[in-house]
């Protein structure tokens, strides 16, 4: 991925709310799982990490990628942003 291409998924990015929360248990199967599954009808994924995770945000961003063969767009404090192309349809144009 570009430096543009990141750029654009960033501005995408800043308007939306996490929809899943990492908390004290850190990454669970079913927390991976459930943001796999959020990729079906989303391309763009914001995570938030709880005060009382004790993991490091990023790392937890790289383990969620690997395991969802998706890509980290950034990790800001504890707010995480993922990408993952829908390979039917996918509804964002990266420039190129």
């Amino acid at each position: 991925m570009t430096s543009k291409q990141r750029a654009y998924l960033k501005s995408l990015a800043s308007v939306l709310n996490p929809i899943f929360q990492v908390g004290k248990s850190s990454i669970t199967p079913e927390v991976t799982e459930a943001i796999g599954e959020a990729f079906n009808t989303k391309e763009l994924i914001k995570v938030a990490v709880l005060k009382n995770c004790a993991d490091d945000p990023r790392e937890i961003a790289e383990m969620i990628a690997e395991r969802t063969h998706s890509e980290v767009v950034q990790v800001i404090g504890k707010k995480i942003v993922l990408y993952k192309p829908d390979k039917d349809d996918p509804k964002i144009v990266l420039p190129k």
